[in-house]
């Protein structure tokens, strides 16, 4: 019986220095804690294998302790975000292969003091960015980029119009169960503490394997190539009459454009827009009046846009599957982006 009298008030004890630890050093009661939000998108480490031409580049995708791709990083230092859905993230390739990685390598070179940090998340668009803005960066203590960068319009032409935020790009679980255990881990000081020794040091993991090589075969096998560039459109198309079909689509995701030029200035931030296209170009007549009705809308609200589907021609290894890009596909967008995007900075 004395052994477990010890042992229970052993146990007291430990219980009573756990949660005092808890109470003195945790989040439960900072209002600055993420919570139930963002728990898919930080400190995650995942390893990948790319096959694409004649090479195999093993890397490591990893998202920082605040929920951005790359290393960790001062919130204080970031001066430019680039925000759009998995086109912008490209989580399946290394990070010096990406839109943003080339950018990088190219503001850097030009001796522009800044560096563009990926806050791209898989299956977002317009409607995910405004819910980014809402209960993801608020909790950013000192973040206040300079300008944000939304590379836009892929995953609203095949969105639902309202549809709920909190799904957009799984930024909250919409398991009820599961929002409770994400806001109780999120808060806890030990379960941080060991998250973040994990992300650290835990270099073992299931490697996924791309292969571009493969995957550009097929999509050239299931489709023939074909890409309908800006002015051949231009003159195929009734402007007005895919304006009218359109209506409510282009009505909802230039309101979301408007949110969002309308939050990044709240943080003194210089919104920049950016169109794009998959493979087959402006034959995709949804998303081509979206591109068209984005810089039209850009010119009136006096808004800084990139119109890079009027610029890109494509070609049949720019995408991998139709959607996300090759290396050389990311690298022909940048080179396309950063005459109009260094202009910018340097007005900035």
């Amino acid at each position: 019986m004395k052994i477990f009298k010890i042992l229970f008030y052993n146990f007291i004890i430990f219980f009573l220095f756990f949660f005092l630890i808890e109470l003195l050093f945790g989040y439960w009661i900072d209002k600055d804690s993420l919570g139930p939000y963002m728990r898919e998108h930080r400190m995650k480490k995942n390893f990948y294998s790319l096959n694409y031409k004649d090479q195999t580049l093993n890397y490591t995708y990893k998202r920082n302790y605040f929920g951005f791709r790359g290393e960790e990083i001062k919130l204080e230092d970031i001066k430019g975000v680039m925000i759009g859905g998995s086109t912008a993230d490209e989580r399946y390739k290394p990070e010096e292969l990406t839109i943003v990685g080339f950018l990088n390598r190219k503001i850097l070179k030009e001796g522009i003091e800044t560096k563009i940090i990926n806050a791209g998340i898989e299956g977002q668009s317009t409607i995910g960015h405004i819910y980014n803005f809402e209960v993801w960066f608020p909790k950013l203590k000192k973040f206040k980029p300079d300008f944000f960068i939304f590379y836009v319009g892929i995953n609203d032409h095949l969105r639902k119009i309202n549809e709920n935020k909190s799904s957009n790009g799984h930024v909250l679980n919409p398991s009820k169960a599961e929002q409770f255990k994400d806001n109780i881990k999120s808060r806890s000081i030990f379960y941080d503490l060991l998250r973040k020794i994990k992300h650290k040091y835990y270099n073992k993991g299931e490697v996924v394997v791309y292969d571009f090589n493969k995957a550009i075969e097929r999509n050239n096998e299931l489709k023939k190539f074909r890409f309908l560039n800006y002015d051949e459109a231009i003159k195929k198309y009734n402007i007005e009459k895919l304006k009218k079909e359109n209506e409510l689509l282009i009505k909802d995701y230039l309101s979301n454009i408007d949110k969002l030029a309308n939050y990044s200035k709240l943080l003194n931030s210089r919104p920049i827009f950016i169109n794009q296209l998959t493979d087959n170009g402006n034959y995709n007549k949804k998303l081509f009046i979206l591109n068209y009705s984005l810089i039209n809308h850009c010119k009136k609200r006096n808004y800084d846009c990139i119109d890079l589907a009027s610029q890109l021609v494509g070609e049949d290894d720019f995408w991998w599957d139709g959607i996300h890009t090759t290396p050389k596909g990311s690298q022909k967008i940048a080179d396309l982006i950063f005459p109009d995007l260094k202009k910018i900075l340097k007005e900035n």
